[in-house]
């Protein structure tokens, strides 16, 4: 991991990340934590990044992934901003069979934070000004990409050149890394939309989040910080325009049908947003001195809350797996590397892909035999107290292998 070389048209570093987004940064962070030159390459400025317009979105942060935030020096900037989540209240439409999971049966913690994604973003910003390793490439085009055994090349179309062991693709679900390396990708789309915005309320939430199963898909509460919450409305994508084009007040009155009482008189304040929701996986996650990370590898269905925590999953194995063998002095962007990050990682998200594919297509319908037996699983469920402690280990992210920053500890 030598110094690296920088001209007004040429870099050299051990790592080029391209996309700078909340996976792609903390990758970033964390590789030059652990002594890598990296070089992150975004086509956006970062004050657009940081708008309050840009992202309307808040994150479910699980336990594990907060612990990995603080270990990398991020959570100190984002903390103030953060809510505990200490309990999961899960419902299926007026059904009165109900999940009730409380962190205080774990006794460790809450079950997770939820932060608002332009917070986020602030933060991974502050931190890495604090970090002179790490050079960021904003506002610039990628024009092309050379791969090969020795070294892996971007060009911007500013002329600039980059070049580094490893190539990281951290750009999102169209990711042109991925298809400059024409990994297969299989796609399904759920014809369903995701509507987000924010809510105040009357009455304190009491860090409790709440999720109903309606026959269009999951409509969710999420605690943020005072009397707010974040709405992820699950709809229809033929009714999607009709209710982003709804007046003020009529979007209100259906906010406030939806929410109901429980939390006094509510109001959507600030901006609506409405993404399409599908289920995207890359074949593999590496080729030659590549690898791809968060959602150029994979997308879900936000229904367990999981996107974010999954991609955060990718960077912590990653680090850990680059760290290890740089320190034996292996060629961080050989195949036989890199092949450790893939397998590590495949298995890991195949699995809750899986899970939240037959969560959503179980739940979002109202076919009334299946209604039955889901509302039966969910009251059996909460009876068992083993059972529900387990699900709430998965929800809070300490299920499986982790990699070490997942367990709150130092890579090094």
């Amino acid at each position: 991991m030598g110094k690296p070389i920088k001209s007004n048209q040429e870099i050299r570093c051990d790592v080029t990340i391209v996309g700078g987004g909340m996976v792609g940064l903390t990758a970033a962070i964390g590789l030059a934590d652990q002594g890598f030159n990296v070089a992150v390459i975004d086509r956006a400025q970062k004050g657009d990044l940081t708008a309050a317009t840009y992202d309307g979105r808040a994150s479910a942060l699980a336990f594990a992934t907060c612990r990995m935030l603080q270990a990398l020096g991020i959570w100190q900037h984002m903390e103030p901003y953060a809510q505990p989540i200490n309990e999961i209240r899960v419902s299926d439409g007026p059904s009165l069979m109900h999940l009730h999971f409380d962190h205080r049966a774990l006794g460790d913690g809450p079950l997770g934070n939820m932060v608002e994604n332009r917070h986020t973003r602030l933060a991974l910003f502050k931190r890495i000004d604090e970090i002179d390793n790490l050079t960021m490439l904003m506002n610039e085009n990628v024009a092309s990409i050379d791969r090969e055994q020795g070294q892996a090349t971007v060009t911007l179309e500013s002329g600039k050149l980059v070049h580094s062991s490893l190539l990281i693709g951290a750009d999102g679900r169209g990711s042109l890394v991925r298809r400059d390396a024409s990994i297969p990708t299989s796609n399904f789309a759920y014809k369903q939309h995701g509507i987000v915005c924010s809510i105040e309320h009357e009455l304190a939430h009491e860090g409790i989040a709440h999720e109903r199963f309606l026959p269009a898909g999951p409509f969710a509460i999420l605690p943020l910080t005072g009397n707010r919450s974040s709405l992820v409305w699950t709809e229809k994508s033929h009714l999607v325009d009709t209710i982003m084009g709804l007046p003020e007040r009529a979007f209100a009155a259906e906010i406030k049908r939806r929410v109901g009482d429980f939390l006094g008189n509510v109001k959507p304040v600030g901006g609506r947003w409405a993404y399409p929701l599908t289920l995207q996986y890359a074949d593999t996650y590496t080729d030659t001195r590549m690898a791809i990370i968060g959602d150029a590898a994979h997308g879900i269905h936000p229904i367990a809350g999981q996107g974010l925590n999954l991609g955060l999953r990718d960077v912590a194995a990653l680090i850990e797996v680059l760290t290890d063998n740089a320190k034996v002095g292996l060629d961080i962007g050989s195949d036989q590397v890199l092949g450790t990050y893939s397998q590590w990682r495949h298995a890991d998200n195949a699995a809750l892909i899986g899970v939240t594919d037959i969560l959503n297509r179980l739940f979002s319908n109202d076919i009334l035999p299946i209604r039955r037996a889901r509302d039966m699983g969910l009251a059996v469920v909460n009876e068992i107290p083993p059972l529900k402690n387990f699900f709430m280990s998965h929800a809070r992210g300490t299920v499986g292998e982790l990699p070490k920053l997942l367990r709150g500890e130092s890579v090094s």
